[in-house]
């Protein structure tokens, strides 16, 4: 076997090992990309997952650093070559995409683009991706450099095991949150017993001092003491559930990292900029992370969904031992006065109520065309 033969042999198996060692979705589609183009040498990578509405519920790129990418703007839809690769299930080999029929042009941040290759990824008669490459690094005389034939059926190799690949982290995602379901189900059951037999305990002890307290206060005083020990135990078995059942980003990556990463994906997939920054904040207890993690969730989806805005900003600093979030936006508004009506409509009680249960508070501030900003504030632990 000659050498060429046997670096090219471990590049593919180098590429199909990485592709194995991971479960999670993400992780999985940047492994292909990246195995992609460094085993076709080419100067870019892509693979698109689609969703059912002409759009990709994931799209990774190799080859483009962050600052470009989010320049370039929202995902892309599914409609020219990758849509033909989607919808046609064929492979798409060009000397020049620009020169092809189909091609619509891209975004003005996007690279330039010139040889072409791309393949649907295939779970039987199931398509559920598109990778492609582009720009193939070699030397070009005359423009005459690009994939060749062994390139794609190379690329079709890659294709069948990331489809394995792809396949299993989906079946992996999916017992997941079948598992993750199952348990809260078993909590939601283990809660509801064992506060209720707590609780049904408790009203008989207070039935049963109600009854000595005029003629024996002395056992009346022990059975109140019984009560507060009762109620005691229920808040304690409620704050061991409420933290069961915290999300798991949280306990996995913190608030700063989840906000991070939730708002990064919002600035993908809606055309508004979504921006986030943190400073100096510290831990804080479980119930303050989630009640600031949902009251961002809700923020973002009132300001993405409902206001038009172009830019959403969303800061969380610290503030004495504690933190502040706040979600600015520059859309619509609403006028405070229908706070009524509009908190009915954007979820302000809910939020309300979660500042008021972490121990913090809440305030909205907005005006008809002057966008709206809602700020959260949390004491420390």
């Amino acid at each position: 076997m000659s050498q060429g033969h046997r670096s090219g042999l471990a590049a593919v198996s180098a590429a199909l090992l990485a592709m194995s060692r991971h479960l999670e979705m993400r992780d999985v589609l940047k492994t292909i990309v990246a195995s992609a183009r460094e085993l076709l040498d080419a100067q870019y990578a892509a693979l698109g997952v689609p969703d059912d509405h002409g759009g990709f519920a994931q799209f990774v790129v190799d080859g483009v650093d962050e600052a470009r990418w989010k320049a370039i703007g929202p995902l892309p839809r599914q409609h020219g070559i990758l849509a033909s690769m989607l919808h046609e299930a064929r492979p798409e080999r060009l000397a020049d995409v620009r020169k092809d029929p189909r091609f619509e042009g891209w975004p003005a941040a996007h690279p330039e683009l010139s040889d072409f290759l791309g393949l649907p990824v295939r779970d039987g008669d199931e398509i559920i991706g598109a990778i492609f490459l582009a720009n193939k690094n070699c030397a070009r005389p005359d423009g005459g450099c690009g994939f060749t034939e062994e390139d794609e059926e190379l690329l079709g190799i890659l294709a069948q095991h990331a489809a394995i690949a792809l396949t299993n982290a989906r079946l992996y995602e999916r017992s997941r949150e079948l598992t993750i379901a199952e348990e809260r189900s078993r909590l939601a059951h283990e809660l509801h017993d064992a506060v209720s037999q707590k609780l049904f305990s408790l009203r008989l002890t207070a039935q049963a001092a109600t009854a000595l307290v005029d003629r024996d206060p002395a056992r009346a005083k022990d059975e109140l003491h019984q009560v507060a020990s009762l109620a005691a135990e229920a808040a304690d078995e409620l704050r061991a559930a409420v933290v069961e059942l915290r999300p798991a980003a949280l306990d996995e990556d913190g608030l700063v990292a989840t906000l991070r990463n939730q708002t990064q994906v919002l600035d993908r997939a809606h055309s508004a900029r979504v921006t986030f920054a943190s400073h100096g904040v510290r831990a804080l207890p479980a119930a303050q992370e989630e009640a600031l993690l949902r009251v961002a969730q809700e923020s973002l989806h009132n300001a993405l969904r409902h206001s038009g805005a172009g830019h959403v900003d969303v800061t969380l600093d610290r503030r004495g031992g504690g933190a502040v979030l706040r979600v600015t936006d520059d859309g619509s508004g609403f006028d405070p006065r229908t706070v009524r009506r509009a908190g009915r409509h954007l979820g302000l009680v809910s939020m309300r109520d979660r500042a008021s249960g972490a121990g913090g508070s809440l305030t909205v501030e907005s005006a008809p065309g002057k966008g709206t900003t809602v700020e959260m504030e949390v004491p420390g632990g």
